[in-house]
């Protein structure tokens, strides 16, 4: 009995604990046939979201179920393709977690509060100009290994050839090409490139990229984007992430798989979808 449980049993990516981080958006995928639970260590406050359904007879594209006082909650799709975020208040702070239909969904998430004995090693402090500079040395970064070694030496390098990593936004793309870090400066520096399938110009906002390592966010900490995309063409941008939301140190791995944001400014096509994998787009701002 006990090999036919191990055989059955779920893949350990079903089965996921996190650190509680207010400063962090939680990327939740869940399936239109499977329940997934989100507990949390003790009663939960609140719970805010849109298009998320708590009664199974009111339509949603998602069906929640949660009893009140108790410390979870349980949610599945209810169509394909489905996404929104759910802000959940505990312990007087707001938790912000962006439930996606999957087909590989996590059945239970188990959130840990972050323990005050730990004493979090906090990211260096990083000017502007040393941020630019690392991404000058990005872009030389072949002609620096070879002629000026002693330069790079506490970088590292990923080239992805022929095999770029992809997040596919219907009418346009971004691939990473190579992520270099520098651990001194605990940033990796990403070379992707935009590329503008439509017959239409593409605006951005060149300081919106956002990188998604398995179920948290980062945010640039700066960029070398042109912000607008031409009518079929392809765009290269450099761009960093530096520390975490929360100033901690990331010590995030080239190995990874890396999906790629950006916030689109020129609207998408009536008849296309956003990518159901895309984190929450923030609203409009009004610029002077």
């Amino acid at each position: 009995m006990l090999l036919v449980a191990a055989a059955l049993a779920e893949p350990p990516e079903a089965i996921q604990r996190v650190t509680l981080d207010e400063l962090v958006v939680v990327v939740v995928p869940v399936a239109t046939n499977r329940a997934t639970t989100i507990s949390f260590p003790s009663p939960i406050s609140a719970i805010d979201a849109v298009n998320v359904s708590a009664d199974p007879k009111v339509p949603g594209e998602f069906q929640l179920a949660h009893t009140k006082g108790s410390s979870f909650l349980s949610v599945r799709a209810a169509t394909r393709k489905a996404a929104t975020n759910l802000n959940i208040r505990w312990n007087k702070k707001t938790y912000v977690f962006e439930l996606v239909e999957s087909d590989t969904p996590v059945l239970a998430l188990n959130l840990q509060e972050r323990s005050t004995s730990e004493s979090a090693q906090m990211a260096p402090m990083v000017s502007p100009t040393r941020l630019l500079a690392l991404l000058d040395k990005a872009k030389a970064f072949p002609l620096l290994k070879q002629h000026q070694p002693q330069t790079v030496a506490q970088a590292e390098a990923r080239t992805f050839g022929d095999k770029p990593q992809i997040t596919d936004f219907n009418d346009y793309e971004i691939r990473v090409e190579e992520v270099f870090r520098f651990n001194p400066e605990d940033s990796l520096i990403f070379h992707v490139t935009l590329r503008n399938k439509s017959e239409q110009e593409i605006r951005y906002r060149p300081e919106s990229f956002t990188v998604r390592v398995g179920n948290r966010l980062y945010h640039q900490s700066i960029s070398d984007a042109p912000g607008v995309l031409p009518p079929k063409s392809r765009s290269t941008v450099y761009f960093a992430v530096t520390g975490t939301p929360d100033g901690g140190r990331n010590e995030l791995s080239l190995k990874n798989e890396f999906s790629v944001f950006v916030t689109r400014l020129t609207p998408a096509p009536a008849f296309l979808k956003p990518s159901p994998d895309a984190p929450p787009t923030p609203p409009e701002e009004n610029h002077p």
